[in-house]
C-alpha cells in the first residue's frame, strides 16, 4: 500500500468511528428528496383524474355475430346489384 492511499483510509477511518450507528438518520436531504417524490406522485394522480374524466366508457351494443354477418353480406349484393361499390376496394377489368 502506497502511502497516499494510507492517508486516505486513515481519513475515513477517523470519520467512520465518530458516527454512531445508531443515530444516523437520512437528514434534510432525505426530507426533501421524500417531497419531492410525494409532490411528483400527487400531481400525477391529479393529472391522470383529469385525463380519465376526459374519457366515455360507454360502449355501444355489437350485433350479434350471426345475424350481423349475414345481413352485411345482404347489404353488400344489394349495393352491388345497384351498381353501388361495397366499400371494398374492386379490381378493374381491361
Amino acid at each position: 500500500m502506497s502511502a497516499t492511499s494510507t492517508l486516505a483510509v486513515t481519513h475515513f477511518v477517523t470519520l467512520a468511528d465518530s458516527f454512531d450507528k445508531d443515530k444516523v438518520t437520512p437528514g434534510v436531504l432525505g426530507f426533501i428528496v421524500f417531497a419531492v417524490i410525494g409532490g411528483a406522485v400527487w400531481l400525477l394522480m391529479k393529472s391522470m383524474n383529469k385525463q380519465m374524466k376526459k374519457v366515455d366508457f360507454e360502449e355501444t351494443p355489437e350485433a350479434p355475430a350471426a345475424s350481423g354477418g349475414t345481413e352485411a353480406a345482404k347489404g353488400r349484393a344489394k349495393s352491388q346489384a345497384k351498381g353501388q361499390p361495397s366499400g371494398k376496394a374492386q379490381p378493374k377489368a381491361g
